[in-house]
């Protein structure tokens, strides 16, 4: 016993008393802080020893939102060495952590010693892709310099490939060696891959082979950056990144490196030449979070983005001189800045008018008033969003950043466009959508995402915008064909009002000149027509389910429960509030479908167990007592999500007897217009075959107007 308490006391000394300080750093500047999510984590002190390196820290987390300490985490110096976290005080390691009511949690965190000549170092919080992250932590005596845009985008020029935009696809194969799925904890990889050019968007799902082996493709018409990632690992290692052109056969090793750590060798391509920004992972996402997330007036924000600006490009510096980037990675990372910069601003602009909305009427207003609607309308004026001007929308790098899809999904909805597209033409919610309105909508969008953009032309983002409004617009414009056909059939009208009311509806024949003609780009263009020509040819009311596929057996063998049947299938999750709201407010209107004999309504969710978590069940059954439900484990629910092109719920499908896909200005898209839906659907399946719409032969596809949601 006594020879016990002489070690653990030689063991607390040399960890404090008996070390020798080289080091220590008072409140130490960061240069970029990512945070997972809407944390707020600083340094109090660093201090270095000849038996190791400590970090005070503190967190601040909104309540209800624990964060969670990985015991994988390390610093990582300039020369890019590695100080694995050896111990934590005032903190439990990968257990999840909740900040006290009465402040912030505080803690300290004890690495391998690093070298006393260290200058600047980077705290990572593992390599989960959440991770907390402090880069570049510094004396405030370091000096550090912030280029200018403009110099990083001089200094290193890249010439842009000249086939950049191109239709083919692109494979990636390799193998994990040493592989073993009981080890590794899992059997396949999934991607949240958006090809910004389809309507569907789903998840690609890359099964792994017992001997380690994989390869999946899947069709692109640009270079993307994404990454093929774990659900669940057992292991340090949940994901493979890629960058690669359309066109390209990419090979991936998965093995050890010399520190013990799985890691990705890219043996051809694009991944090879880009190797060194993917592996650097710069985490512009996660630094943007503070803005994304800010809950303050625009006024604060502007400074905050300026700031979160030039931290990501001196880090993006930092690291490129660090790293040896080649010019093609340099623009590649500064394109991945810019979209996370300006997704970021636009989201905090959307996050804040949402706020307000939910204020206004928790308060039993239709709108904010006072303070509030002056933050309101500060939100709506373009001009607060200079920032964005420095953005160069007509650059097609923009398009490899993973985040490309969701930049156009912010610009088509921030606050200044969503509300300029409707200006002077008063409340929408009392206008009816006429060609001649549809038009006008047409050309104020165009106004305002160039105010947005701070650009005088149709550059290649705003083009895209309206590719994607032609894209949702079309269901609309098709079904409103066919319509034209009953108005010019009605003997009740007078041949000049049946002319006037069909000359007034936004269709095919009056509505997809205008929308493409701003498309001035040739691919663009090219993209348009191919999307039309292949709706247009969509004359059967359903298509078969692929063969040898296990999510299609999935739905055959449901279907083959219910003969005779359609099935309105529902994709919902207990995490899902717009699902669950669906669900509760369609319960009489269920009771009803429920007494009919040609269809059947399917509730499919994942859960991590068969049965279903207690709130799951709990929920089944107060809800869904007398409903279909089925509980299907992450991985077969993700089947499903490939099969039918989805990556967010809720999501519909509507199959048919036969167990075909109906197609989609067809199916049935929830409960809240059901019965008009499907009379459609019976009639049009009782049709020999769909009545023959003329298209322009310029044509493409569309888009249904909300008013009250984004």
């Amino acid at each position: 016993m006594k020879q016990l308490f002489i070690t653990l006391l030689l063991l607390t000394c040399t960890v404090t008393g008996w070390s020798k300080t080289f080091k220590t750093i008072k409140t130490p500047k960061v240069t970029a802080c990512a945070i997972p999510f809407k944390e707020k984590i600083t340094v109090r002190e660093v201090v270095l020893t000849d038996t190791a390196t400590t970090l005070h820290l503190c967190i601040e987390s909104p309540a209800g939102d624990p964060f969670i300490l990985n015991k994988s985490s390390y610093l990582k110096d300039e020369s890019g060495h590695r100080y694995p976290l050896r111990s934590a005080e005032g903190v439990m390691l990968d257990q999840p952590i909740s900040s006290p009511k009465n402040g912030p949690t505080q803690f300290a965190l004890h690495f391998a010693p690093m070298p006393q000549r260290v200058g600047m170092f980077d705290f990572i919080g593992g390599d989960d892709f959440y991770s907390f992250m402090l880069l570049g932590i510094h004396d405030k005596n370091t000096p550090l310099t912030t280029p200018r845009l403009e110099a990083l985008a001089e200094s290193h020029p890249y010439v842009l490939p000249t086939e950049w935009f191109k239709n083919d696809s692109i494979t990636i194969r390799g193998r994990i060696m040493d592989y073993d799925a009981a080890k590794f904890g899992f059997n396949h990889l999934e991607c949240y891959y958006e090809n910004i050019f389809e309507k569907e968007q789903g998840l690609l799902m890359l099964n792994i082979a017992p001997d380690g082996t994989f390869e999946k493709k899947f069709p692109a018409c640009y270079p993307v950056r994404e990454a093929f990632f774990a659900g669940n690992s057992n292991i340090a290692f949940s994901e493979i990144p890629f960058f690669a052109r359309p066109g390209e056969t990419i090979d991936v090793t998965v093995q050890k490196n010399a520190r013990g750590q799985y890691e990705c060798q890219y043996n051809n391509g694009s991944c090879k030449d880009a190797e060194r920004w993917l592996k650097a992972k710069l985490p512009f996402n996660g630094i943007m979070n503070a803005l994304r997330y800010f809950n303050g007036p625009f006024s604060q924000a502007q400074p905050l983005a300026e700031t979160l600006w030039k931290n990501a490009l001196t880090l993006l510096a930092l690291t490129s001189e660090r790293d040896g980037f080649t010019p093609m990675e340099e623009q590649l990372a500064l394109a991945d800045l810019q979209v996370s910069f300006a997704s970021a601003l636009i989201e905090y602009a959307m996050n804040r008018e949402d706020d307000f909305s939910k204020k206004a009427e928790a308060n039993g207003q239709k709108e904010p008033s006072g303070a509030d609607k002056a933050e309101m309308d500060a939100l709506n004026d373009p001009s607060n969003f200079k920032l964005l001007s420095r953005i160069p929308f007509d650059n097609p790098m923009l398009t490899a950043s993973s985040s490309f899809p969701v930049l156009i999904n912010r610009l088509r909805f921030a606050p200044p466009v969503f509300s300029g597209q409707f200006a002077s033409l008063g409340k929408m919610d009392s206008v009816k959508i006429t060609a001649n309105i549809q038009q006008k909508i047409l050309n104020n969008k165009r106004a305002a995402l160039k105010k947005l953009m701070g650009c005088n032309d149709s550059n290649l983002i705003l083009q895209i915008c309206i590719y994607k409004d032609i894209q949702e617009n079309f269901k609309e414009w098709r079904n409103n064909e066919a319509l034209i056909l009953g108005i010019l059939a009605d003997t009740s009208l007078t041949e000049q009002e049946r002319l006037a009311e069909a000359e007034s509806l936004p269709a095919l024949n009056n509505m997809l000149s205008p929308y493409l003609e701003v498309l001035s780009s040739p691919f663009i263009r090219q993209q348009a027509d191919l999307f039309c020509s292949a709706a247009m040819m969509e004359q059967d009311i359903a298509t078969p389910l692929p063969a040898n596929n296990a999510a299609a057996e999935r739905i055959r063998q449901l279907s083959a429960r219910f003969p005779g049947r359609y099935l309105l299938i529902d994709f919902w999750g207990m995490g899902c509030s717009p699902c669950r709201a669906a669900i509760q407010k369609s319960k009489d209107l269920r009771a009803s479908i429920a007494q009919r004999k040609d269809v059947k309504l399917i509730f499919i969710a994942a859960e991590n167990t068969p049965q279903g978590s207690e709130a799951y069940r709990k929920y089944v059954k107060e809800w869904l007592a007398d409903e279909e439900c089925i509980c299907l484990s992450p991985a077969e629910y993700n089947q499903l999500c490939e099969l039918f092109r989805f990556n967010a719920i809720p999501h519909y499908e509507t199959i048919t007897p036969e167990g075909g896909r109906v197609r989609e200005d067809l199916s049935i898209n929830g409960f809240h217009n059901f019965d008009d839906e499907f009379a459609r659907l019976q009639q049009q399946a009782q049709s020999a075959q769909p009545a023959a719409i003329g298209v322009p032969a310029d044509a493409v596809e569309g888009m249904i107007i909300n008013f009250n949601e984004k």
